[in-house]
């Protein structure tokens, strides 16, 4: 009862799961491969879509190195009925964000990268150089050690994270590394995501 009561206290979340939709902005789901980032993504689109409709959403793909990845995020997009802008560069996201400063919400898919690989900067840096201040929202697979997850926290979530997601609950024995960390970090967790529905 104590520990549920502490972690009730400590554990900083949404007031409402539709605060991040209805607020808008411009949102970057980063994380390493595999946390299930584009998933991620296409769920808060249908989200959004859902409520808002299509015609103020727009989604941005900066994933040019997984073979497939720029195809499945366009499907989404049909699907949802919502424009797709790839990006590979700085100046590329620049231009594009500008076009879409009439969005109410824009998502980027961002690439998956381990947190040790020294072209990570290089995404990181384009997110930060925008002329528009892009919300960095921090996918964490609740299936990683302690030690992993706060290697990644510390590489991706920078000064000021949006917060995070929790992912792969469904392969998950126990969330208590996850948790351990988010507390650590005073991390806020926005959503928590099951498997691929």
């Amino acid at each position: 009862l104590w520990a549920k009561k502490a972690l009730i206290h400590n554990l900083k979340t949404l007031d409402d799961e539709a605060d991040i939709l209805d607020q808008g902005g411009i949102f970057a789901i980063v994380g390493p491969t595999g946390v299930g980032k584009t998933t991620t993504t296409a769920k808060l689109a249908a989200r959004f879509v859902l409520r808002h409709g299509s015609n103020k959403f727009a989604l941005i793909n900066t994933d040019s190195y997984r073979i497939g990845a720029p195809e499945q995020v366009r499907i989404y997009g049909k699907i949802l009925g919502v424009s797709v802008y790839p990006v590979r560069n700085n100046e590329e996201l620049k231009q594009t964000l500008e076009t879409l400063k009439d969005k109410h919400c824009v998502l980027i898919d961002t690439v998956g990268m381990c947190q040790r690989d020294q072209q990570l900067a290089e995404q990181i840096a384009m997110l930060s150089r925008s002329d528009q201040k892009v919300n960095r929202i921090l996918c964490l697979n609740t299936t990683n050690s302690i030690e992993t997850l706060n290697e990644v926290i510390e590489v991706y979530a920078g000064k000021d994270p949006c917060g995070c997601i929790l992912t792969k609950l469904d392969e998950a024995g126990s969330i208590c590394n996850a948790l351990d960390v988010v507390l650590r970090h005073k991390l806020r967790v926005l959503y928590t995501a099951v498997g691929q529905k």
